[in-house]
């Protein structure tokens, strides 16, 4: 399973969300980000790309339903357990949180 850590924005984002928002994100992550995580492949539906004004940094968007997309923003860590990613969760909301990433 792989690691991460939260930096403090985006707990803040996080407590931000509505709970069936905050309900979605973590569905995604569970059900699409970590199992393609491990295949080292994102599926086409998570629009995994690199943030331009950010190295190092990507961005994953998802369907919030009905109301515009969600994105977070991640970068890779140092891995924590040997052979396991570990990701860095940087922000969390809408298409705003690409201005400070």
């Amino acid at each position: 399973m792989p690691t991460y850590e939260t930096l403090p924005r985006f707990t803040t984002d996080l407590d931000r969300l509505t709970p069936a928002q905050r309900r979605r994100f973590h569905h995604v992550v569970r059900n699409a980000f970590v199992p393609d995580l491990r295949t080292g492949r994102f599926r086409p539906g998570l629009r995994v790309k690199r943030v331009r004004q950010a190295p190092g940094v990507y961005e994953l968007s998802w369907s919030m339903g009905a109301g515009p997309a969600g994105r977070a923003t991640w970068e890779y860590g140092p891995e924590h357990c040997p052979g396991e990613q570990h990701i860095v969760w940087r922000r969390v909301g809408g298409h705003d949180i690409l201005n400070q990433p």
